[in-house]
């Protein structure tokens, strides 16, 4: 049988969907599972995305320009300038998402075997692109003990290494929902500036701020414009996950010129996803209004009620839609499989991403979940019963040795 790569071993499974099977199994068996596993927002696309799909006048899929509509790129240019990020369309690239985004400012900016620092736990498809990219990831920890603030600059100068090309940094955060304040970031922008990087900023969450925090955008730095890569997606946006349509930004035009090569090499990104999401930038203020409300509410319920569980640490975040949990067990990937296989209270059993896999190594996040509070109040207050009876089982339940093999 011919041989699998090298390339292809080393690619990690997804820490988010790996337990899956589970989940399927568990609900033919008549369990109702609770999906804090993924950041699938159940909140409505927007109306106006929604029309222009159903109301295109298409005769022929065409391919689009392999940086996207033109018409489109303005648009973005435009919204991104009234969010005080200042660029012109030929600064902005269409692209299959924000994972192609990465994934090209990567194989763009790095060679095989560059160092790209980034700050742990963080977006577990970063392994998955680096692999792919031939790049070398750098976990550099940050702890839940200070909410995931950013580690000390020392702690990054300690691993700079010739081969370091790059930082990357989500921000707010997934899955910590941790929001890097202006001070943060102009210790970023000092560190890049020194050493002469890049820094990769995913921002895609940059709508969900909390509690009167500000959002600073990495393309504001000064200093940082030939240096910034921002990603960006409209899938968190405007809940417009299955349209698969994110935006490579750099004012670098030698950069741009590159990731356009990569960019002509797949053809065009999709064509109706880029209808549905330049339709999208006409959504009204008052649906951000309103989806921001829903999720600061959420945000309460979920972690408020995760500390009040004996035993859990869960920081409150400031952004995004996810928090990262400690719990009392000795491992949260068997905790999470266990929940699945073998848990139901009242017809019931919860789904969680065990954190080991937003880590470069496993160990840090072992007692660790992430979770997503994607869903109404009232499945996120039955998830919290559910998970309280589960742990408090769990406690006089010890799972078998087969059992937490598998796990892992």
């Amino acid at each position: 049988m011919p041989a699998i790569s090298d390339k292809g071993h080393r690619m990690p499974e997804s820490p988010i969907r790996k337990l899956v099977p589970y989940a399927e199994a568990a609900k033919a068996r008549g369990v109702q599972v609770l999906h804090l596993n993924i950041g699938q927002p159940d909140i409505p696309t927007p109306d106006v995305a929604l029309e222009a799909i159903r109301n295109n006048d298409l005769r022929v899929v065409e391919y689009s320009h392999s940086a996207g509509f033109a018409s489109y790129r303005k648009g973005l240019a435009d919204y991104y300038t009234r969010h005080g990020i200042h660029l012109t369309a030929e600064q902005v690239m269409v692209t299959t998402g924000g994972s192609e985004a990465l994934l090209f400012g990567m194989m763009a900016c790095f060679d095989e075997g560059d160092e790209l620092i980034v700050p742990e736990p963080f977006y577990a498809n970063y392994n998955g692109f680096a692999v792919a990219a031939g790049v070398k990831v750098v976990p550099v920890r940050s702890t839940i003990d200070t909410g995931f603030a950013l580690p000390p600059i020392a702690d990054f100068e300690q691993l700079i290494t010739p081969r370091t090309k790059g930082i990357l940094i989500c921000n707010p955060g997934n899955p910590t929902g941790y929001l890097y304040g202006r001070d943060e970031m102009a210790t970023l922008r000092d560190l890049v500036l020194k050493h002469d990087l890049y820094l990769f900023a995913d921002e895609v969450y940059r709508e969900f701020c909390y509690d009167g925090a500000e959002h600073v955008s990495a393309m504001t730095l000064e200093g940082l414009e030939q240096h910034v890569v921002m990603v960006d997606s409209v899938s968190k946006r405007y809940s417009m996950c299955g349209a698969r349509v994110g935006a490579f930004v750099t004012r670098n035009a030698a950069l741009m010129a590159t990731v356009l090569k990569f960019a002509q090499a797949r053809l065009s990104p999709p064509t109706f996803g880029q209808i549905a999401s330049e339709a999208a930038l006409r959504t009204p203020d008052s649906y951000f209004n309103e989806v921001i409300g829903e999720y600061r509410e959420r945000r309460d319920v979920l972690v408020d009620g995760l500390n009040a569980l004996p035993g859990v640490v869960c920081p409150k975040p400031r952004g995004a839609f996810y928090c990262v949990a400690e719990l009392p067990v000795d491992d949260a990937d068997a905790f999470c499989q266990w929940l699945l296989e073998h848990f139901s209270h009242e017809g019931h059993t919860v789904m969680m991403a065990p954190a080991s896999g937003f880590y470069a190594e496993p160990g840090p996040g072992r007692r660790q979940v992430r979770l997503a509070y994607v869903l109404e109040r009232e499945k996120l207050e039955l998830a919290l019963r559910v998970l309280g009876a589960a742990l408090q089982q769990y406690a006089n339940d010890p799972v078998p040795t087969t059992r937490v093999q598998a796990a892992r």
